[in-house]
Formats: C-alpha cells, sequence, structure tokens
C-alpha cells in the first residue's frame, strides 16, 4: 500500500533552509490534503551557565527570569512563525485551510522534535538541512542526521538549492 499523509510537522528555526523546507511540505500537503504543523525548539540554557547565573543571581531570581523571558519568547516565535506561514500561504487559500498553526517548546531539538511528532502522530517530518562543511559536521553533527537515526517516522530531508 502507498503511503498516505494526513500530519506533516515541519521543524522551523526561520532559516532560508526550514523556510525551503516548510514549500515542500506545502506540496506534499496539497497531494495528500494533508494538516501542516510548524514547530521551533528553544535551546535550553546550558547547565554550566545556569548554575554560574544562579551563583551571582540567586536561583529564585535565576526562575523567575528565566520563565517571564522563555514565555515571552515562545509568544513571540509561534507568533512569528503563525505570520510567516499567513504570509507564505497568503495567495493559497487551500493551503492555509491546511495549516494546523505552530507550536515553540523549550529542550533538546531532536528529543523535542521526536516528542511532538509523537503527540501529533506525524505521518512525516519535513525540514531543511543546513548543509554545514565537513569539519563541523564532523564535530557536531546535523539535527537532521541525528533525527534520521532515531526517528521512526519518515523523515524527508530537504537541502538549501545552489
Amino acid at each position: 500500500m502507498l503511503p498516505f499523509y494526513k500530519t506533516i510537522l515541519v521543524p522551523c528555526d526561520r532559516t532560508p533552509n526550514s523556510q525551503y523546507a516548510f514549500k515542500h511540505a506545502v506540496m506534499i500537503s496539497r497531494r495528500n490534503n494533508a494538516k501542516i504543523h510548524l514547530l521551533h525548539v528553544l535551546p535550553q540554557v546550558d547547565s554550566s551557565m545556569r548554575s554560574y547565573i544562579s551563583a551571582v543571581m540567586g536561583e529564585n531570581k535565576l526562575e523567575d527570569l528565566e520563565h517571564t523571558n522563555m514565555e515571552k519568547a515562545k509568544e513571540e516565535m509561534t507568533h512569528d512563525l503563525e505570520e510567516f506561514a499567513k504570509k507564505e500561504l497568503a495567495d493559497f487559500p487551500e493551503d492555509l485551510a491546511r495549516f494546523a498553526g505552530a507550536e515553540v517548546v523549550i529542550g533538546h531539538p531532536v528529543v523535542k522534535i521526536l516528542e511532538v511528532a509523537k503527540q501529533l502522530d506525524a505521518d512525516l517530518i519535513v525540514m531543511g538541512t543546513h548543509g554545514k562543511g565537513a569539519i563541523e559536521h564532523a564535530f557536531l553533527g546535523s539535527t537532521a542526521e541525528k533525527l534520521l537515526k532515531k526517528s521512526k517516522r519518515p523523515v524527508f530531508v530537504i537541502p538549501l538549492p545552489e
């Protein structure tokens, strides 16, 4: 049986790579009448940095500051992603109707992408790749590569065109 996609998750960091991947997701959505969900993952503050800041500021002040700023960042990024999708799809009302919204979460990108994909029961993850050079790739790896290794769902990785 041929695959049928009902729910597509698009991790988006607002780079040209993820914007290009979104366009591919829209085309797949058209073919399958699938819902598209955008996701942005805000990184957590590094634990060593957290320890340093809490020692300087105090644990309670750090938690209050972190909570307030992260919530504001999540709200702003959610709004930005929704506006991005509306702008991209403004001339295509049938595609805009399939846009299911944007979500912003905090944590490790690969872990959070997999968690949200599971929550949504996503049939497909469509994401862009940064195409870093060999040295950066050897030391850092890429979110796309790590996701490909860990995901039990199909992952469509879109390189930025040259």
